[in-house]
C-alpha cells in the first residue's frame, strides 16, 4: 500500500529554512526521517499508511530535498537535527518517538545527541556514525560522484516535485559534499544517548552489518536486528526491487511492538 498521492502538506519557517513536513494520523507522535537524495515518499511510501494507524506521523522533507528549497547555508546532519527540534517546538510537542532511515538516521541520532529531552524511542534504519561502518569504496567514489549515478527513481520523484534541474543538482551536489566530509561521530556522544533505541540494517546493505552491531553495543539501550535485505529493501524503499514484498510489512511489525513497549 503506498501513501496518498495527494498528502496534507505543510511548511514551516525554522532557522532560516521554509521546512516542509506533513501530518498523517493521530496518536503519539513519530517523527520519520528519509534517506539521502529522497523524499518522504520515496524512502516511506510502502510503511507511512500502515505507520499512520496507531502514530500521529510526523514525516519531514529536509534541507534541499523534495518540497523543502536549499538556502545559503551549511548542510550539516547537526544543522538538520535543529531544524527537527524547532520544529517539534513549533508543533508542541514535548517529546517523539523518531525513525531515521540512511542519512536521517544519523540525522536523528544528532536530535538524540543535542535535543535529548525531545526525543522518547529511536528506530535507526541503516545509520552511519562511523566511516568505517560503509562498504570499502564508498568514501573514494562518492569523491567522482556524478548525478548520472543518482538512481533515476530518486530523480524521477524530485523533478515530480520541483521540475527545476538547477535544484536537483544542488541536492545532490550538497549530498555527496556532506558524505564525502563526513567525520566520526564520538563513542563518547552515542554512549550519552539514554533513549530506547531499535537499530535496523540489511545483510548487505552499504552500511556494514558490523557498524550496525557496534553502534547497537555502544548505545546504552538498544536492540538490533539484521535483516535479509539491501539498503532500501526492508522498508520497501522506492528503489527496492520488491516494494510489495513481505518483509517490508514484517519490520513495520517489529517497529510497532517496538514502539508499544
Amino acid at each position: 500500500m503506498q501513501a496518498q498521492q495527494n498528502p496534507p502538506g505543510h511548511y514551516a519557517h525554522v532557522n532560516g529554512l521554509k521546512l516542509y513536513y506533513e501530518i498523517h494520523g493521530t496518536g503519539k507522535p513519530l517523527v520519520l526521517l528519509h534517506g539521502g537524495g529522497s523524499t518522504i515518499t520515496t524512502t516511506f511510501g510502502t510503511i507511512l499508511p500502515a505507520l499512520a494507524q496507531k502514530h500521529r506521523v510526523i514525516a519531514i522533507e529536509l534541507q534541499a530535498h523534495g518540497h523543502t528549497a536549499d538556502i545559503d547555508r551549511p548542510m550539516t546532519f547537526t544543522q538538520d537535527a535543529d531544524d527537527v527540534a524547532a520544529l517539534l517546538e513549533q508543533l508542541h510537542i514535548d517529546k517523539a518517538n523518531i525513525m531515521g532511515f540512511s542519512n536521517g538516521g544519523t540525522t536523528a541520532l544528532q536530535i538524540a545527541i543535542r535535543h535529548p529531552k525531545r526525543v522518547n524511542k529511536l528506530v535507526l534504519a541503516s545509520a552511519l556514525y562511523k566511516r568505517s561502518g560503509m562498504i570499502p569504496g564508498f568514501f573514494e567514489g562518492m569523491q567522482h560522484a556524478s548525478i548520472e549515478q543518482m538512481p533515476q527513481p530518486l530523480k524521477d520523484a524530485f523533478i515530480k516535485i520541483n521540475p527545476d534541474p538547477k535544484a536537483l543538482m544542488a541536492m545532490f551536489n550538497r549530498d555527496a559534499s556532506r558524505m564525502v566530509n563526513f567525520k566520526d561521530i564520538p563513542d563518547s556522544d552515542i554512549k550519552g544517548i539514554q533513549s530506547q533505541v531499535l537499530v535496523l540494517n540489511g545483510y548487505t546493505d552499504v552500511i556494514l552489518p558490523e557498524h550496525a552491531l557496534e553502534l547497537a553495543r555502544t548505545l546504552p539501550h538498544a536492540q538490533l536486528a539484521i535483516l535479509p535485505a539491501g539498503h532500501c529493501d526492508y522498508l520497501g524503499e522506492i528503489c527496492s526491487p520488491e516494494k510489495d514484498g513481505p518483509l517490508p510489512a514484517s519490520v513495520t511489525t517489529m517497529i510497532e511492538t517496538f514502539l508499544s513497549k
